[in-house]
């Protein structure tokens, strides 16, 4: 379906359903289930990374043209390699034509195959009108059907292209983040943990680089990568260790290579032609409204057997009896249901994606109006993810920091509450600067005048002009990197002068880590001392009174040493406070949810003094027992995890291996968990969660994989109306399913009562039809598309169980049926004289689908009044209208006329039926109007009046 399956696949946004297959299966097990051709194979041998790897990188700096630093830097060059390679993406096979598809819906419904019966079994015998007329109602039917599925398709393509995979690139000497599709061979990229590998790059760094190849080559364990020369050509793909391969995930470390094959020159080209012809397995609430509608066809089937026989035992014409059951079957059967459930979830993904946050997997869409608990990480959600040093300690301060307020020029600080420009700096914080300028990955964006990278880095090196210092890494050389990770806590850097041998290790951490690595510390004039009992309380002191304000805190130290592996006696350098402020529209958000009955539960690696800080700032709940740290949380089994954590609104110091067990705790409980994360490590709490939520801008690919839900704004205040829109969304699929299934009872019981009693059928096969195309058509899908209702955020969310068709449903169906079929009967009855004629059954007809049109107008809502929702559904305004006019034109126009077997009726005619149809609107806006005089609703989805 996408135009860009591989940008699908990149993204994690669904995609072709190859790619979804590609997902679970590696390339070495679908050798196994599928019969590959020698050209395949070979393909996959003679690659161009079996060539590149065997290159070294100045010979591949040549033969492509390009540079290790500055990368391409000639645009017409650029364009020329584009235009000969292509876009870096991989197109499906080409899908089926129009009409192809159109003519298969012929034979792929049983009841239109019925229909086609009965047309022949007509002309046949002599009946060439009533054959005619069936074909025409056949397509019809066949048409509205298809328009309706083809806009599904197309919806769920929109879908597709909303996600699309991004790449680190540096051309010109200036490093952007920019769409993979537009890479050519010779591009520079850069990558790091999360990162999904666009290309197939030649490794020219790599920092601790493994990269996890299992889609490609079946291998679990992640390859090592280095930038080594390979001697050898033959060599299969996970021997190929200089080599990144599209499609493959950064597990640890960091890297640089060029690019070398893109798109179908690729490997994961090579293999993408093997996976097709794979059905897309329909969602499971497709599968559920499926169960529903063969449930539903069971009990019609058996009620028009019945009718059936009654008419034969009666001596009515067999061929009367058989058009009237087949037409009556396609009218009471709703299988317009899954079409509809399918465009109505689709469009909402895409009215949710207009508010910023796409839904990957349809059936999310629904899932996000039970959610009833969400956990969201602090930093970048709840907060602006923008980082700024505020404050700096050193030994030498005592109790009296470095304050930066957020709107301080650069060369500017206050102490207390005296300003003063910067003069001179002292030693030891001199040395604090620079070793967090040295131990930064932050790179500098030309054309964009900002660093990019993390949000911490660049907070660092930005606060250097505040002391008229600048960014000195271009003139030392990186010997040695330890990345940093959940469980080291620190990263350290070890480096060198470009003059100078002397190489030191710089690094920076969580406080506890890094004063259990140093044995001294700098004192003012940058000289070292032994850290005391005395110091490194001190140290803790100023640690804590940073967190109290809400700062996210750095400790810094060095060495004049290189390791390999953890540092050891390091040289306490001082600490950093960060701040990073709470987004404008959190705390509204947050009362929202709250008031609607979501429990928000704040998980971060902060302290549990600045957790709560945060908490306060933004409207969270915090009071005894509201904080459990990770420690206390490791200790605990689920079960007493969910015993504890009803209380619980903030997991402060905890690790990406804490959120699964808080998401499985919940789970226990039977709460429906939304969980966010945007690193490679909240990937399996992600998955596991009921609702995956990923951040667009700062997310990792692989959280972005794993999820349900990308917010591209990363502002959790987005979860709030996607929320909203999942449960407006849930109320929709219930009106336009009371609006269905009361017009089938209405028919059915309408033509079993005229059967029972021995009367003429009240409706023809052609008038039949007619009102199964309302019933299916834009009436019943207009509905799915009702605006939200504000006050669906007060209401709680469903439980896991609640099913679709409920009491309340079902109450509705049946109260609306009964004055559908009392007030049709009554005008049929009435009309019938000795001899059925056309007016009567014009008459009737016309009753029918009048009712139908009040019916539809009254389920717009289980709870408000149509004068409280207004008319502000255009789609629903333009489908009534658009029936109404098919109506009129089915009674005055004699073409039609001839096909409906029906005449035209009188001004008064038309008042009177206006008159006795629009009963079943009034009893609905009475009923809603007693129910909310005695202060209760009325609410589709629930067990109870609530």
């Amino acid at each position: 379906m996408s135009d860009n399956p591989f940008s699908a696949f990149i993204s994690g946004s669904g995609g072709s359903s190859s790619i979804e297959e590609f997902k679970e299966k590696s390339f070495l097990d679908m050798e196994k289930d599928i019969i590959t051709s020698a050209s395949s194979t070979e393909r996959m041998k003679t690659s161009l990374s079996s060539k590149y790897c065997t290159m070294s990188t100045d010979d591949i700096v040549n033969e492509l043209d390009t540079n290790l630093k500055s990368g391409l830097v000639n645009p017409s060059d650029i364009i020329e390699r584009r235009n000969k390679h292509g876009l870096n993406e991989l197109d499906s096979d080409e899908e089926e034509s129009l009409l192809w598809k159109f003519l298969e819906t012929f034979y792929s419904d049983p009841m239109i195959m019925l229909l086609i019966g009965s047309a022949v079994v007509s002309f046949l015998m002599g009946n060439i009108d009533d054959a005619i007329s069936i074909t025409a109602a056949i397509l019809l039917v066949v048409t509205v059907g298809f328009v309706q599925e083809y806009r599904s398709e197309k919806s769920l393509e929109a879908l597709n292209k909303l996600v699309p995979e991004m790449a680190h690139l540096t051309r010109n000497n200036s490093t952007e983040t920019v769409l993979a599709n537009h890479l050519v061979p010779g591009d520079l990229i850069h990558f790091s943990v999360g990162d999904r590998i666009p290309a197939d790059i030649r490794l020219t760094e790599a920092v601790h680089l493994t990269i996890d190849e299992s889609n490609l080559t079946g291998e679990t364990k992640p390859s090592k990568k280095n930038t080594d020369t390979i001697m050898s050509s033959n060599t299969s793909l996970n021997e190929r260790s200089n080599i990144a391969f599209m499609g493959t995930l950064v597990r640890e470390g960091h890297g640089t290579g060029i690019v070398v094959a893109t798109a179908k020159d690729t490997a994961f080209g090579s293999v993408f032609d093997l996976m097709s012809n794979i059905e897309k397995p329909k969602t499971p609430l497709q599968n559920a409204m499926d169960k529903l509608g063969g449930q539903l066809s069971a009990f019609s089937f058996a009620v028009i057997g019945v009718i059936g026989l009654i008419g034969i035992f009666q001596g009515r014409s067999w061929l009367d009896v058989f058009q009237v059951s087949v037409s009556l079957a396609v009218a009471a059967i709703p299988e317009g249901l899954p079409i509809i459930v399918t465009v109505t979830l689709a469009l909402g993904v895409l009215r949710m994606a207009r508010k910023r946050a796409i839904v990957k997997r349809l059936p999310s869409v629904e899932t996000l109006g039970s959610v009833n608990v969400i956990c969201s990480d602090k930093t970048g959600t709840l907060t602006q993810n923008h980082m700024t040093v505020n404050k700096i300690w050193t030994v030498s301060m005592n109790n009296n920091p470095m304050i930066f307020p957020e709107d301080s020029l650069h060369d500017s600080y206050h102490t207390g509450n005296t300003t003063n420009h910067i003069k001179d700096i002292s030693n030891d914080v001199k040395i604090l600067l620079n070793t967090g300028c040295l131990c930064n990955n932050s790179k500098y964006s030309v054309e964009k005048e900002k660093f990019q990278g993390n949000p911490t880095d660049i907070a660092i090196i930005e606060s250097l002009s505040k002391f008229g210092l600048y960014d000195v890494r271009e003139n030392f050389v990186r010997v040695n990197e330890l990345p940093f990770s959940s469980s080291k806590k620190f990263m350290a850097v070890s480096c060198g002068s470009h003059n100078n041998t002397n190489v030191e290790t710089f690094v920076k951490g969580a406080n506890e880590k890094i004063l259990s690595l140093c044995k001294s510390y700098y004192d003012k004039n940058g000289k070292v001392n032994k850290l005391t009992p005395e110091i490194i309380q001190s140290i803790n002191n100023s640690v804590d009174s940073f967190a109290k304000d809400g700062l996210r805190v750095l400790s810094f130290a060095k060495s004049n040493k290189v390791f390999e592996d953890e540092p050891k006696d390091l040289i306490f350098c001082g600490i950093m406070g960060m701040n990073d402020p709470p987004r404008p529209q959190i705390r509204s958000s947050i009362q929202s949810l709250m008031h609607g009955g979501v429990h928000i539960i704040m998980i971060t690696g902060d302290s549990e003094i600045t957790a709560y800080n945060i908490a306060q700032q933004i409207g969270m709940p915090v009071g005894p027992n509201c904080i459990l740290t990770g420690d206390k949380l490791g200790e605990m089994n689920e079960i007493q995890l969910a015993d504890a954590i009803s209380n619980v609104s903030i997991f402060a110091r905890t690790n990406p291996e804490h959120k699964v067990k808080i998401v499985k705790a919940l789970q226990m409980r039977g709460d429906i968990v939304a969980m966010t994360g945007d690193g490679v490590n909240d990937a399996p709490a992600l998955k596991l969660a009921d609702i995956g939520i990923a951040m667009g801008m700062n997310g990792t690919d692989v959280a972005k994989e794993a999820a349900d839900m990308v917010l591209t704004d990363d502002d959790f205040s987005t979860i709030l109306q996607a929320i909203k829109e999942g449960k407006g969304i849930f109320n929709n699929i219930q009106s336009f399913l009371t609006f269905q299934l009361s017009t089938s009872v209405a028919a059915l019981s309408l033509v079993a009562l005229a059967t029972l009693f021995n009367l003429p059928n009240p409706l023809n096969a052609m008038q039949i039809l007619w009102i199964n195309i309302i019933m299916d058509g834009p009436p019943a899908q207009s509905l799915g598309v009702e605006p939200v209702d504000e006050e669906v955020m007060n209401k709680p969310p469903r439980k896991r169980n609640d099913k679709i068709l409920t009491m309340q449903v079902i109450h509705r169906v049946l109260s609306s049926s009964i004055f559908v079929i009392i007030g049709t009967m009554f005008v049929y009855v009435r009309e019938m004289g000795d001899s059925i004629t056309r007016r009567d059954t014009t008459m009737t007809f016309t009753c029918f689908v009048l009712f139908d049109m009040f019916n539809a107008l009254s389920c717009r809502s289980s709870t408000k009044s149509v004068f409280e929702m207004g008319m502000r559904n255009k789609m629903f305004n333009y489908a009534v209208g658009g029936s109404l006019i098919g109506q009129l034109c089915a009674i005055y126009v004699p073409f039609f006329q001839e096909i409906f077997q029906t005449e035209a009726l009188s001004f008064s005619d038309l008042l009177y039926l206006i008159t006795i149809s629009c009963t079943v609107w009034l009893a609905d806006e009475a009923k809603k109007y007693y129910v909310r005089r005695n202060n209760q609703y009325f609410a589709p989805g629930y067990s109870s009046y609530v």
